[in-house]
């Protein structure tokens, strides 16, 4: 289960807490209801388990400027490796 809180002031900060499992949607839902250009913030604190998909998630939210802010150590890891491992060719 994932608890989600919503805090703004200048900046929106998504406090996340628990699992991303299967939640990869309702957070992209929450990112395109945000203002472009409002600067993003993912508190990853007490986060304690990913699954695959969430981690490609975070890894992308990464890439496209949201910060990801107290990342626990293994979700880190995790995410240096999906971003540094070489894509396949679709042939």
């Amino acid at each position: 289960m994932l608890r989600i809180e919503r805090s703004g002031n200048g900046q929106v900060l998504f406090t996340l807490s628990g699992r991303i499992e299967g939640e990869v949607q309702e957070l992209q839902k929450l990112i395109a209801s945000e203002k472009s250009g409002q600067q993003l913030i993912f508190n990853l604190r007490d986060v304690t388990l990913v699954n695959q998909d969430a981690v490609k998630f975070l890894a992308h939210c990464e890439e496209h400027g949201i910060t990801l802010e107290n990342c626990p150590l293994h979700i880190r890891t995790w995410i240096d490796k999906v971003r540094d491992r070489p894509r396949r060719r679709q042939t």
